[in-house]
């Protein structure tokens, strides 16, 4: 069938909307109608990476959500009229996935991260070219998308589809980050670092989960205000620190218990182990460069018994977390619906500019109708 999708070209750093040929569903796959799929910083680090990490041509979009419009025969968790949220693929039968682990599946990287069905195959193709699809089991960046029973969870009636996309992967990570992650208990205190979509969730979660001190470190000064009217209890400009750790110790003179980086920036991430409490521990969640080191000082993290982890997708089974978040945003709990700004999936380009530019903070795609398609745009 032909879509209409936002297509990332070797050597060229803007999408390129275009019309495109999807496969029909095989057994086990699902055709989605996207409403609605959100901007991820991880779509542009691929993006950006060119043929290093998925050769291009390539479709991304990894926070899709829509109705389902056909499944293959051996589908049996959707049905054609249901409205789904997407998010990672997992197998679903290996030691990780059996233990709910399925963020740390076995088999993510080829289930995910390939560019290609697991036998190899492309499901979408610009005449006789294939065009690399499957990004995170989706490829949402369009107006159609094929995926599997691991990545849909449905959604109730009574929801915004289009805006649910980002529960698949922004949303859950920063409030699994603090719930599942590190499992923060009541009455404990965090510092999130960073504000954009997955901070501001994590801040949320923490208030969510009754953290008795959030401090949030974020330089716009919108986000601040985002951040305390979401639960932060304090709210750091890091332009006006000479030390970060001696800020935090300002307000809790013994250190935070829990610290959660989702900058990924080095310089800052060297810093937060100073300001952990004993027994503290470090969640690291920001895209970091290659080759960086594990933040702080051996002996200092023996001395204090400090820990640091590694978070992918707040440690989310899906089809277990996401109806959870679906009932603290129905709740009130979770307005992350307050952090999205959409945009026409032809205007991509101007959403990545403006998320850059920090004019928005979750831009989500809709897509228009499949038709003529613009290259270049």
């Amino acid at each position: 069938m032909k879509i209409r999708a936002a297509v990332s070209n070797r050597g060229d750093d803007r999408f390129s909307i275009e019309e495109l040929d999807l496969d029909e569903p095989r057994p086990d796959e699902i055709l989605v109608r996207i409403e609605g799929v959100g901007l991820c910083h991880t779509d542009l680090v691929f993006r950006d990476a060119g043929d290093l990490l998925i050769a291009q041509p390539a479709l991304y979009g990894h926070e899709g959500a829509g109705i389902v419009e056909a499944v293959g025969s051996a589908v049996s968790k959707v049905r054609p009229g249901d409205a789904v949220a997407i998010s990672f693929r997992s197998c679903g039968t290996c030691d990780r996935c059996s233990h709910h682990d399925a963020s740390y599946c076995r088999s993510a990287y080829e289930l995910n991260w390939v560019g290609a069905r697991t036998d190899g195959s492309k499901a979408l193709h610009r005449g006789d070219e294939e065009v690399a699809s499957n990004f995170f089991g989706q490829s949402s960046f369009a107006t159609h998308c094929l995926t599997y029973e691991r990545n849909v969870v449905r959604l109730p009636d009574d929801v915004p589809v289009a805006l649910m996309g980002p529960l698949g992967c922004g949303v859950q990570t920063g409030v699994g980050a603090v719930m599942n992650s590190l499992a923060a208990p009541k009455g404990s205190t965090i510092l999130i670092v960073g504000g954009g979509t997955v901070g501001l969730c994590a801040v949320m979660g923490a208030r969510i989960v009754g953290c008795s001190t959030i401090i949030l470190v974020e330089p716009k000064p919108a986000r601040r205000e985002l951040g305390r009217e979401f639960g932060a209890t304090h709210c750091i400009d890091p332009a006006q620190l000479s030390s970060l750790s001696a800020a935090v110790r300002e307000i809790l003179p013994q250190g935070v218990d829990f610290a959660l980086d989702v900058t990924g920036i080095p310089a800052v991430l060297e810093q937060i182990p100073a300001c952990l409490g004993s027994k503290g521990v470090l969640g690291l969640v920001g895209v970091v460069p290659p080759g960086t080191p594990m933040p702080g000082d051996a002996g200092t993290a023996v001395t204090f018994g400090l820990s640091i982890k590694g978070i992918i997708e707040g440690d989310s089974n899906p089809d277990e977390f996401i109806p959870v978040l679906i009932d603290h945003y129905k709740a009130g709990r979770l307005p992350f619906d307050r952090l999205i700004t959409t945009y026409p999936l032809s205007d991509i380009n101007k959403a990545v500019k403006d998320q850059h530019d920090g004019k928005c903070i979750k831009p989500v795609l809709i897509p228009e109708a499949a038709g003529t398609a613009s290259r270049g745009k």
